[in-house]
């Protein structure tokens, strides 16, 4: 495990103040002094210390439910203040991250762990994760401009893969509007939005209500709560990770 990475798990600090620390001489492996960034440990075997006092991983991971409200930002801090994520969010540990990006005005389901295996193989693309949204658009789609989203978009950065598309009924949380359910498995950026506005129906709000069969039921806005055991079991189960 990457030295950094460790420090952070650890509790020390985020993974760019552990290379701060490493370069200032601060971190000592089995009794000597690392001060390069990119350099390693064995969890269980070596001995890491910083400023003299011994420190160790922690002994599960930690895995957050939130049920992101408008406005806020998926970055662990922002150089112009405004509020993110993580804002409000009760004793995370440094290592923890959110798993892929919402973007600013988009609401729902978002996972935030240090677990970095599971974290990797739910954004990767060869595991098809899906991502469950509801979007309220500009407009009706006819059943060809539904076709062309379950068919593919082609976007800047090239066509889209085939999603779930389904024209949902009037009513619901906004009476009224036009909703669809879109199921992707792919991750671009603002991808639904760019999907719908390539069809000539913008997105007026967005919800991401599953990923990885992870729901916000029971949580209002900006809302969180730890997972259940059950819940890990079925995104270990989902990656393939099997652990004792």
């Amino acid at each position: 495990m990457r030295l950094n990475r460790y420090l952070a798990r650890a509790g020390v600090a985020s993974r760019r103040k552990s290379d701060d620390l490493i370069l200032a001489g601060s971190v000592r492996v089995n009794g000597k002094v690392v001060d390069l960034p990119g350099s390693g440990v064995y969890p269980g075997r070596d001995r890491v210390q910083v400023d003299g006092r011994e420190v160790g991983l922690p002994d599960s991971f930690q895995y957050v439910l939130l049920n992101k409200r408008v406005g806020t930002l998926v970055t662990r801090s922002d150089d112009r203040s405004r509020t993110t994520v993580f804002d409000g969010v009760d004793n995370l540990r440094p290592a923890t991250v959110a798993v892929g990006r919402l973007d600013r005005d988009t609401t729902g389901v978002l996972l935030l762990t240090d677990d970095g295996e599971i974290a990797h193989r739910l954004m990767h693309p060869s595991f098809e994760v899906e991502k469950l949204y509801e979007a309220v658009v500009v407009g009706m789609p006819d059943e060809a401009e539904l076709e062309r989203l379950r068919r593919g978009v082609r976007l800047e950065d090239g066509l889209t893969a085939p999603a779930r598309v389904r024209l949902l009924k009037r009513g619901g949380r906004r009476p009224g509007a036009i909703r669809l359910e879109i199921g992707l498995h792919e991750g671009r950026k603002r991808q639904v939005r760019q999907m719908c506005a390539a069809v000539g129906h913008p997105v007026k709000s967005l919800e991401r209500v599953v990923f990885a069969g992870l729901t916000t039921d029971g949580l209002a806005l900006g809302e969180y709560r730890q997972l259940a055991p059950d819940e890990v079991s079925g995104l270990l189960s989902l990656t393939g990770i099997e652990r004792r």
